[in-house]
């Protein structure tokens, strides 16, 4: 038997093993030898862009119902260790470990947010993965409960970072607030750079800055958060910020297991690729969603996001299968870049193309964005018809 492993059970490692799991049904005798076996730490496929909502019901799928159908393997592991040269990769839990062989390897570890070295860091919350944004919500339900603070501090919010994500938070956060005391009270965005979203066009900017004033978020932009505590955040320049709640989103960097191999990774951690998702310089390995520097066109660089995790993986699941059975291999080749943005109460922003043009805002773009998030990004779960379809060898 040949063996695929996918290292990783985010979206790019799912869409991995759907499109090898098509791939190979496809294939047929060519690929009938071949093994799927799919590493991931937990048993589940969590919707890390809704971990920001004040709700996260609905917001993990079991794999088991999503690869059991596709006739995938899944082991609950961490990855430790991986051996280019020999082929395997070390998974384990508990403290044992052991050796897992591999024909095709596809490194779908994902990403994490990278916070620096601050005093008091561990008083930030985040929403980075399933347990953050839990521990998010038991705290912002248990702010009535801080009667050692005062009401402006309890039931005041920091969120350091103005990208998407930190706007994300802020917004949706001033309704978490009111639902808990009843009134509206305070939350600041921080951002280093010298506007909020950074990298969007002056029309998207101003549309979000005007969604920010409408809900009463106050905007701290070109400045540094030097300091946290469990009652609020001292910026450069000694300032003072009140807040029970610190919220960290800023910067994200690729998984560890990007740098147990050889070759040179780019700023953010990720592996250089070629266009069919082959790590360039490591033999029979494939990286796909935020650890693999990806081009999505002849002149951009795939950014870290689901939109790209989930094409990557599909087209990195059919490569490695196509390549096991001297198939032909498809590039990548995402659909246009779009970008869809929760305004929470003042609707949402969504754009399209690398220029961010605005197209729709308000209440459709809203609809848009719950589309999206509960259901174009789900993966199917049950019957192996609905696997993603890919695409005929050219």
């Amino acid at each position: 038997m040949k063996h695929l492993v996918i290292a990783g059970g985010g979206f790019a490692g799912v869409w991995a093993a759907l499109g090898a799991a098509r791939q190979r049904e496809r294939l047929g005798g060519a690929a009938s030898d071949l093994a799927i076996t799919l590493v991931s730490r937990d048993p589940w496929l969590t919707i890390r862009p809704r971990l920001y909502e004040a709700s996260l019901d609905n917001t993990r799928v079991p794999l088991d119902d999503v690869l059991g159908p596709a006739g995938v393997e899944r082991i609950e592991a961490e990855v430790s260790g991986i051996d280019t040269a020999g082929q395997t990769i070390t998974i384990g839990s508990g403290g044992n470990f052991r050796s897992l062989p591999y024909d095709r390897l596809i490194l779908a570890a994902g990403s994490h947010t990278s916070r620096p070295a601050l005093v008091g860091a561990e008083h930030a919350l985040g929403v980075d993965n399933f347990a953050e944004a839990s521990a998010l919500q038991r705290h912002v339900e248990s702010l009535t409960s801080w009667r050692e603070l005062d009401d402006v501090t309890r039931f005041s919010a920091v969120v350091v970072g103005a990208g998407f994500t930190g706007i994300e938070v802020a917004t949706t956060m001033v309704a978490r607030l009111r639902a808990v005391t009843g009134r509206q009270l305070s939350v600041a965005l921080v951002e280093r750079d010298s506007s909020v979203a950074p990298g969007v066009n002056l029309r998207a900017r101003a549309y979000i800055e005007k969604a920010l004033a409408a809900l009463g978020i106050v905007v701290y932009a070109g400045r540094t958060v030097m300091a946290i505590r469990s009652d609020g955040v001292v910026l450069d320049g000694g300032e003072w910020m009140p807040a029970a709640t610190t919220i960290w989103t800023g910067g994200f960097r690729a998984s560890h297991l990007t740098s147990l191999l050889r070759v040179e990774r780019d700023e953010s951690g990720r592996l250089p690729v070629d266009g069919f998702l082959r790590v360039r310089g490591v033999r029979a390995v494939y990286a796909a969603g935020d650890v693999a520097r990806a081009l999505a066109d002849t002149a951009h660089v795939a950014p870290m996001s689901c939109q790209y995790a989930i094409p990557m993986g599909e087209t990195a699941g059919l490569n490695a299968v196509a390549d096991l059975s001297s198939a032909a291999l498809q590039p990548f080749a995402p659909a246009p870049y779009v970008t869809c943005l929760d305004l929470g109460e003042a609707g949402a922003l969504f754009t399209e193309g690398w220029e961010r043009d605005v197209k729709l805002t308000g209440y459709w773009a809203a609809t848009m964005k719950r589309t999206i998030n509960r259901e174009l990004i789900y993966p199917p779960v049950g019957v192996l018809d609905n696997l993603p379809s890919v695409r005929p060898a050219a």
